[in-house]
């Protein structure tokens, strides 16, 4: 077993409490003055090396902290003179841009209708209403989307109305007693952009004591029955 520390802090601590008995004792220990003096001088430089490089790194972290300070402050500053560049372009027209040669902001381009519902979800409440979810797709900048959900309980039926949400869930707190199965669909509305509606049958059995139970079967994508 080795008596140095495996630490570089630990060796260098190790030797430096060495200085002192070995120097008294180089001879009577089997070593020689000469021999224990420049050993001391490799424990002095070793302890200055390690200063050194603590404070390095110390400088390395103070200097990383002040680029991050720095940066910020720029990018900020930046984005104040782009924003006022913007501001007066919209005043005196887009020649404020070749002045500051940057470009003009582009055209934005229109944005698509709302993706389908997908990957419906149910959960029995307690209290017999229904939680359905599902995840949708929707393209980029289509914010604001309603999900509008539709319901009808028996083939022979039309859907009827629920309500609007603006979150991928819904509760249904009306789902009729005893029937065998229902079907919902949901569909995606921004403004006047409307998605493709999806249905999915959502059937209800018996589990083990009588427990009441729901599972998902999906349907295909389906208009709104009128």
């Amino acid at each position: 077993m080795s008596l140095l520390p495996d630490s570089k802090i630990g060796r260098i601590e190790f030797c430096e409490q060495h200085v002192t008995p070995w120097t008294a004792n180089a001879v009577a220990m089997g070593s020689s003055a000469a021999t224990i003096t420049a050993w001391e001088a490799k424990v002095e430089a070793a302890r200055a090396a390690y200063e050194a490089q603590k404070a390095a790194q110390n400088a390395a972290k103070a200097a990383t902290n002040d680029l991050k300070i720095a940066m910020l402050a720029m990018s900020d500053a930046t984005a104040d003179v782009i924003r006022q560049i913007r501001t007066q372009a919209g005043i005196v027209g887009d020649s404020v841009y070749s002045l500051a040669e940057i470009p003009a902001p582009a055209t934005p381009g229109p944005v698509g209708a709302p993706g389908t519902a997908e990957s419906f979800k149910v959960v029995l409440l307690p209290n017999g209403s229904l939680k359905i979810g599902w995840a949708c797709a929707n393209p980029p900048g289509c914010n604001g989307v309603i999900y509008q959900v539709y319901r009808r309980v028996e083939a022979t039926e039309s859907y009827q109305y629920l309500g609007g949400v603006g979150k991928r869930e819904f509760v249904d707190t009306t789902v009729p007693s005893g029937v065998p199965s229902v079907m919902y669909q949901v569909q995606g509305t921004r403004s006047t952009s409307v998605g493709v509606a999806n249905d999915f049958t959502v059937n209800f059995g018996v589990g083990v004591g009588g427990i009441v139970t729901a599972s998902v079967a999906a349907g295909k994508p389906a208009k709104i029955a009128a």
